[in-house]
């Protein structure tokens, strides 16, 4: 468990709150709690590794594969739009029951009652979660006729499309709605968030006070009811496919998570909260350095320091006290904490929020532990009255919210504007200081980050990894172009085909974050909160070149809406597939399936013979990959493979969108007695410890190794398996479990053939003492292997990039396979999955003839 370390606090700045009226829904000022002195540290939430063993099943894996939810734009129909929602069976399993708070079948029944109070609240079904259940957004604004409705979305258009114009625009200052965004229970097991927003939406409903009215009509309430039905029914962080979606915005590998970015997308909120727990006091972003430096964060400090001032002395006046109550007073870690709670990745909900123009984003940590030990071990009485103190807690963060938009609203809409106004115009970055951000005190250069954006990306065409770099390009709201014929750019010259990324576009931010390097930031802070380092450039398989200097005039490029389709079979043959990309390996497996014959060739491509063409188009469609000629006849056959796997979430999810056939085993499971004929192959990252199993399990486990099935490890769980196992001769050294980051590797191993010359570590393992016929697939890169992330070594010199570096990331012999690396991370490093899956077909059993290589 990370920690972070707190500091005298800096100077508070006390700004005046409005008083409201009597009966008003906005909350009363009160006067700010005196700080008292510096807290204990804080605790992380979450493991320090992910190494929990998955056991999600197949269904809610699929289920988000496939699930394409998403909150309908409402393009042409005004407010409220109300319908009546089929109620949910009851469940008394429901864990938040015991809470006394509102179940997940309660929710629909409560959202019909409360559209039927009167004309402000309208209830949208966003998707579905990896688990089936409906993730609900409710708007909550004054009414609107379709005119008015069309009116508002061809201004939030104006805002992005033509920010210099949007503003001067006297209907955009006089008419815009600011849109907020409430973000609720994306950790399951961090209730109260929902039972709050509820309460809210009840109040706002029928408040008459002049400033409720005042709100609704100059602004749209958009809440996100719970973003993690399935959690919150069974009392857990992650969702029904094992994934914290708080660490997904990246990648936007869970259906909810997609749900939430199309929201962002197509409300463009000015101004979210995050509601989470449990930290105590209330922790009120923003943060500790360091802060993403693909920001505007001038206007992004400016705008959140201001909203957490509010929301503190709101939490605060609440009159909870730690004597009375067990309620510490709020903290803000920008002014309190030094370090290990900061806004670097994206993968938040907030962080990710600022890229669509958001200039108020907040994760707030309410107080009083309900979860996890405190659920099962306090009494019911008393985890009832945390509950009612952490839904007051929400409950008046989101008021307070609510009162600095009203009285905010011109400025909030302005600099949205300016954000993508800068990005539109190439303009620079403003760097944070007491001169540029007025008002928040205790800015130094510790809190400076900005970046250097390139002119333009160009991404060459013509594979499954560019279209698919494209596309989620594209859904996250970054313009792409496609160029009509070749041409040159800033002296290179690039096919007809290549896309190009304009970075002179209103989200230049987020396609930077995504497209870049990233920065080492090993120097700059002791500790970070979760990944420092995620290229998309680097790690989704495709090439991304950076052009830094240049003009597109004139360059015969078109904006796309799509990728071009690359898949294709050759008309005559036999057919070579590369097994470089998980989509090539997805339609391999697909195939295998099907009882295609499929053999391998020396350079481990796929070849399928002519009679399959009409399966492998079938493929090609689905998976968008290319089927070329070949005369090849292949060495070895392939052969269906069902993979027993004890491995974290991530890479269970991964493997599955790879179209292996993966049961879920772990120590526990393999002790209660598995069926080993029923798997070809052991994949073993987490939750497996031949020390810990029993007798019969321990046999049974050997003798399937032992008997020519093989191993795939990962990390010091993996290779500890191989040892106990009598595998591999090689020697796992643990780095810095606190390090992760995009990494250069040297491949020179056929596991590895194709494999990026990057790679993604998390706690990074390497191997060394390697006995004879053990094969060195893969080294990380000499001098500093990190290229973007955190990495440094211990205290006692070890376990750093210096000490990584030339050492063997993969290795390889007779049966066995072990990864250093992480090359299914959260299912994020997509380039890299074919490594493990190459790694898979070539530990285990060839169990058919050969064929000689021939052409």
């Amino acid at each position: 468990m990370r920690t972070t370390r707190t500091v005298p606090a800096r100077p508070v700045l006390i700004t005046a709150l409005a008083v409201t009226t009597a009966g008003s829904l906005l909350l009363t000022p009160h006067t700010a709690v005196a700080r008292p002195e510096p807290e204990p540290p804080v605790t992380r939430e979450g493991p320090a590794v992910d190494n929990r063993a998955a056991r999600a099943p197949e269904s809610a894996a699929e289920r988000a594969l496939t699930g394409q939810g998403s909150p309908t734009t409402g393009t042409g129909r005004g407010y409220p739009r109300e319908q009546v929602l089929t109620p949910d069976p009851e469940n008394p399993a429901d864990r938040s029951i015991k809470l006394g708070l509102t179940p997940y079948h309660g929710i629909a029944p409560k959202l019909n009652a409360l559209q039927r109070l009167g004309d402000r609240v309208s209830v949208e079904v966003a998707g579905r979660s990896a688990g089936g259940h409906r993730l609900y957004l409710v708007t909550v604004t004054a009414p609107e006729s379709a005119r008015q409705a069309r009116a508002q979305e061809r201004m939030r258009e104006l805002i992005e499309s033509v920010p210099g114009r949007a503003a001067k625009d006297p209907a955009v200052k006089a008419g815009y709605k600011t849109p907020v965004f409430f973000n609720n229970n994306i950790h399951g097991n961090e209730w109260e968030g929902t039972d709050a927003s509820l309460r809210i939406v009840e109040q706002l409903a029928t408040a008459n006070d002049a400033k409720t009215k005042d709100l609704l009509a100059h602004s749209r309430l958009y809440f996100n009811i719970t973003a993690n039905p399935d959690g919150r029914i069974a009392g857990t962080r992650a969702n029904a496919n094992g994934f914290d979606m708080n660490r997904d915005f990246v990648t936007a590998s869970q259906p909810e998570v997609r749900a939430m970015r199309q929201i962002e997308i197509d409300k463009q909120p000015a101004v979210m909260l995050d509601l989470h727990g449990y930290v105590n006091g209330t922790l009120i972003e923003p943060t500790t350095p360091p802060h993403g430096e693909n920001y505007e964060y001038d206007l992004f400090l400016k705008n959140t320091y201001a909203n957490a001032l509010r929301m503190e002395s709101a939490v605060n006046g609440l009159g909870y006290t730690p004597a009375k109550d067990g309620v510490r007073p709020a903290q803000i870690p920008f002014r309190d904490q030094e370090e290990g709670w900061d806004d670097w990745p994206p993968i938040f909900t907030p962080q990710y929020a600022a890229f669509h123009g958001t200039v108020a984003a907040h994760t707030v940590e309410i107080p009083l532990a309900v979860n996890n030990a405190a659920y099962t071990s306090l009494p019911e009485s008393e985890l009832r009255r945390r509950s009612a103190i952490n839904v007051d807690v929400a409950g008046a963060a989101i008021r307070a919210t609510l009162d600095f938009v009203r009285t905010n609203r011109a400025s909030l809409v302005a600099d949205q504007i300016e954000v993508f106004r800068r990005g539109a115009a190439g303009a620079a970055q403003v760097p944070v200081s007491e001169e540029t951000v007025p008002g928040v005190p205790g800015i130094g250069p510790e809190d400076v980050y900005t970046t250097d954006f390139p002119r333009a990306y160009v991404i060459p065409g013509g594979s499954a990894a560019a279209a698919r770099l494209v596309d989620h390009l594209l859904a996250n709201d970054v313009r792409v172009t496609r160029a009509a014929r070749d041409f040159r750019l800033a002296g290179r010259s690039y096919t007809k085909g290549s896309y190009v990324v304009d970075m002179h576009q209103p989200k230049r931010g987020l396609a930077n974050v995504l497209l870049a390097d990233g920065t080492d930031i090993s120097d700059k802070v002791s500790v970070m909160y979760d990944i420092s380092g995620w290229s998309l450039g680097r790690l989704w398989g495709a090439t991304v070149e950076p052009v830094t200097s240049g003009g597109l005039t004139g360059l015969p490029l078109r904006t796309v809406d799509e990728a071009a389709p690359v898949g294709h079979v050759a008309p005559r043959g036999d057919l070579r597939l590369r097994l470089d990309d998980p989509q090539e390996i997805a339609a391999v497996n697909s195939l295998l399936q099907q009882g295609v014959p499929v053999r391998r060739s020396a350079d481990g491509s796929a070849i399928v013979p002519a009679s399959a063409r009409t399966k492998a188009a079938a493929a090609a469609r689905t998976y968008d990959v290319a089927f070329d000629a070949t005369k090849v006849t292949g060495t070895t056959e392939l052969h269906r493979l069902r993979v027993a796997a004890a491995v974290t979430p991530g890479e269970l999810f991964a493997l599955r969108e790879m179209n292996f056939e993966v049961t879920p085993v772990s120590t526990a499971v393999l002790n209660a007695g598995f069926d080993w004929s029923a798997a070809d192959v052991l994949f073993v990252s987490a939750g497996l410890d031949h020390g810990a199993l029993n007798t019969t399990a321990r046999t049974a486990l050997d003798a399937f190794l032992d008997s020519g099935h093989g191993l795939v490890g990962r990390g010091v769980t993996g290779a500890e398996l191989s040892t106990a196992a009598g595998l591999l001769a090689a020697k796992p050294v643990e780095g810095n479990g606190d390090a992760n980051g995009v990494v250069r590797v040297v491949n020179s191993g056929p596991v590895t053939a194709g494999a990026p010359e990057h790679g993604f570590v998390y706690a990074p393992v390497w191997f060394t003492d390697l006995g004879p016929g053990v094969r060195v697939e893969q080294t990380y890169g000499t001098g500093n292997p990190l290229v973007s992330g955190h990495w440094r070594a211990l205290e006692d010199g070890s376990g750093g990039p210096a000490q990584a570096a030339g050492q063997a990331s993969v290795v390889s012999g007779s049966g066995a396979v072990l990864f250093g690396t992480e090359p299914l991370f959260r299912d994020h490093p997509k380039g890299e999955f074919a490594q493990v899956a190459r790694a898979l077909f070539t530990v285990a059993q060839a169990r058919g003839g050969t064929g000689e290589e021939s052409g």
